[in-house]
């Protein structure tokens, strides 16, 4: 049955509208108290009511609780979807008189049709939800549940209940979402090794509402082994997962309560009119926004750009090369309603043509209807919200590249032109980051010191802002520095006493300058091999400062004396690596290739080093990689006096290959080109030599101007992170 055109707006607004409205009411709960306690009670109550037992160490209500918000929020879900469908057909009869009402008749039944259903959905749901249940919750606990943060402190609760297996499963659960957090990694392995933990525990107790994401994975495996047939089968069971997971997200959007938008609330100066108008444009943002809620894994921050068109084009792919010709026609068909004009699938579709011998108009062959319909629903909605920009002033960020430009009112199209040029932009940049360094050093100056040679340049190296050193240090120095990290350094120094931080197959033992000092001054090691320790930093510095031509002054941020020991009998069927692939001076999403500049990174690195000490030992090669951490662009043996220095910022991604037998001993070195962030310890250090009438080691003049300043890492402004206020568990280290 066709509508009217002229009351299209009207009906989607309206139907939105009476539906969000009366999900403000509120329900009306059965007349007994023991129905009350039935009914589902907010979840977030429950998850701050878990937190708070926790930091309060009462373990097994911390359990029952945090257990029950993540039941509770799936109930709730499953609650929306089923009375969704049971209030599909409410209003019908009403529905079925639109198409031959006229004038004010139309708007009547139109109203009643859309009160009933709201009725329906209303009662529906208040018979299994409490009112402060059915409230929409907080961004924090989207959040909260979004990052899977209630699986952090369900494994600590679970381990002090000695709840293995459980604390296991929920271990890898946030894992999964969290794949950089290297004390989550360290208790799993921890766990495999348990008494009482079967391999059955290590299951994403998530993966229901991520199966599209298990799914894409299973696909690229297969693509890259080659095994097209299997790799069709996974790309078009992925396909399918995400329509399933975008429309139950949708469903969320028409059932859940909304809140209006900011300035558009009872106090504004909006009539009611503009205000129903504004709260069903909100809606239908909410559908449109599902696009990025999908294409987004667990645990990270953007999204993944052209998702389901991506997917098309993998599919396509895999089905010809699979010899599923007709379906890589029917494939392409759907994804060129996205793309229309794109010359690459116009090629293919005419290749693929000329393999079926001209037959590509066969009812097999024509787009899949699943997408015809997503991409129609998605053209209505994007024309009603780019009429409220123009006419009500509403904002809506457009998820899609796709859109076409017809679909933007002329008004509009200017913004929308830069915005998407902005856009593309974006992922052109993304292409060619690892090209692209804008830390301000620039290689290939002089090095001055006598006896050191460039061993490896960026050419050697593949990358920008990388340099090798030879001869830094002598076999003499290497061996006393060598010899004063066996006698000083102490397990998990700088780990808050971890010994092993990175990987459970290997000790970390480190020294710092200072301790070195005082160390020395109590008698218990060389002085002369202390103060070794504090000019090796500057010797390195100065090498540094001068290859890579920085401007600005260069200042030792940190100086860490490291081995890295491998644990005898533990390294059998070793897979993971001695430190992950990360950034120095931020937090890397290798899916994204974005690497965002914000706390806990240590965001003021600027240029990062490492002065080897020996080579007795296997593995412990420096790798750097693409932004994918993945691919690895160069390799760096360790020797005694190599120094490997580059930027510590996003084009130089980098991990250390596992220590399998004997201990691997470098200095680690940072600086930074903020006087501010300076290393005070090194200072400390240097007071505590001039106390007792021994000089230090000269400095540029440029770092001699004021001793007196504060140590950045406790004094400096925090600058504030990107990701919102939320509940973190501090003990999850097992």
């Amino acid at each position: 049955m066709a509508l009217h055109s002229g009351y299209l707006t009207v009906y989607v607004a309206f139907h939105l509208v009476i539906i969000a409205l009366l999900n403000f009411t509120v329900a009306t709960p059965g007349s007994g108290g023991s129905n009350v306690l039935s009914l589902l009670q907010p979840y977030d109550f429950l998850y701050y009511s878990g937190v708070r037992a926790y930091f309060g160490e009462e373990w097994a209500k911390a359990a029952e609780l945090l257990e029950k918000a993540i039941l509770t929020k799936e109930s709730l879900f499953r609650v929306r979807r089923q009375c969704h469908d049971d209030c599909e057909a409410a209003g019908r009869e009403a529905f079925n008189k639109l198409g031959s009402a006229e004038g004010n008749l139309w708007d009547l039944w139109a109203l009643d049709w859309m009160q009933q259903k709201a009725e329906c959905l209303r009662f529906c749901v208040g018979r299994s939800v409490t009112p402060a249940g059915q409230l929409p919750v907080s961004t924090d606990i989207e959040y909260e549940f979004g990052s899977r943060n209630p699986y952090n402190f369900l494994q600590v609760t679970y381990y002090k209940l000695e709840k293995l297996q459980k604390a296991a499963s929920a271990a890898h659960t946030y894992f999964v979402a969290n794949p950089s957090h290297l004390e989550m990694r360290n208790n799993i392995e921890k766990y495999r090794r348990m008494e009482g933990v079967t391999e059955d525990a290590f299951q994403d107790r998530e993966m229901k509402n991520e199966k599209h994401w298990v799914l894409y994975d299973a696909a690229v495996q297969h693509e890259a082994s080659s095994d097209w047939v299997k790799a069709a089968e996974k790309w078009k069971a992925c396909v399918n997962e995400t329509l399933r997971q975008t429309e139950e997200c949708r469903v969320q959007c028409e059932v859940a309560s909304q809140r209006l938008p900011e300035n558009r609330g009872v106090d504004s100066v909006d009539g009611a009119y503009e205000k129903a108008a504004v709260l069903s444009l909100s809606l239908l943002s909410c559908r449109q926004s599902c696009v990025t809620q999908v294409a987004t894994r667990p645990g990270r921050i953007s999204a993944q750009e052209d998702f389901l068109p991506t997917q098309l084009e993998h599919l396509h792919i895999a089905q010809f090369k699979a010899s599923d010709i007709s379906g890589a026609v029917q494939t392409l068909r759907s994804l060129l309603l996205f793309y229309p004009s794109d010359k690459d699938s116009l090629d293919n579709l005419q290749l693929y043509s000329e393999t079926l011998g001209g037959d590509t108009e066969s009812q097999g062959t024509q787009p899949a209807q699943e997408i015809v319909t997503y991409i129609s629903r998605s053209l209505q909605e994007k024309k009603l919200l780019y009429f409220g920009m123009e006419n009500l002033d509403f904002s809506f960020i457009d998820p899609d590249l796709w859109t076409p430009e017809d679909i933007v009112p002329e008004s509009l199209k200017d913004i929308w032109r830069a915005e998407k040029e902005k856009i593309n932009e974006k992922m052109k940049e993304g292409e060619q980051q690892e090209e692209v360094d804008d830390s301000g050093f620039f290689s290939g100056g002089a090095v001055r010191q006598v006896g050191v040679t460039i061993t490896m340049d960026d050419v050697v190296l593949n990358g920008t802002n990388r340099v090798v050193l030879d001869g830094v240090m002598t076999e003499k120095e290497c061996d006393r520095i060598l010899q004063l990290a066996t006698a000083a350094a102490s397990a998990g120094d700088g780990y808050r006493g971890r010994r092993s931080p990175h990987t459970p197959h290997e000790t970390f033992e480190g020294l710092t300058v200072l301790r070195a000092v005082k160390l020395a001054q109590d008698g218990l090691v060389n002085q002369s091999d202390a103060r070794l320790l504090h000019e090796l930093g500057e010797r390195a510095r100065v090498l540094l400062h001068s290859y890579f031509r920085s401007p600005s002054g260069l200042y030792v941020s940190f100086t860490h004396l490291v081995c890295r020991s491998a644990i005898a009998g533990d390294q059998e069927g070793r897979l993971d690596l001695s430190h992950p692939v990360h950034v120095d001076n931020c937090l890397l999403e290798p899916e994204t290739k974005q690497c965002w500049r914000e706390p806990p990174a240590f965001i003021h690195r600027d240029l990062s080093a490492i002065l080897y000490l020996n080579d007795n030992f296997d593995g412990g090669e420096l790798f750097f990689t693409n932004r994918d951490a993945k691919t690895v662009t160069a390799r760096v043996k360790p020797s005694c006096g190599r120094l490997v220095g580059f930027s510590s910022g996003p084009v130089n991604p980098h991990g250390v290959t596992a220590v399998t037998s004997g201990r691997r001993c470098a200095l680690a070195l940072w600086f930074t080109k903020e006087k501010l962030y300076r290393d005070m310890e090194r200072e400390e250090a240097e007071a505590m030599w001039a106390a007792d009438g021994q000089s230090v080691v000269k400095k540029d003049e440029e770092e001699k101007e004021g001793t007196a300043g504060r140590n950045a890492r406790s004094q400096a402004p925090k600058e504030k992170s990107r990701g919102r206020g939320r509940v973190t568990g501090g003990r999850d280290e097992l």
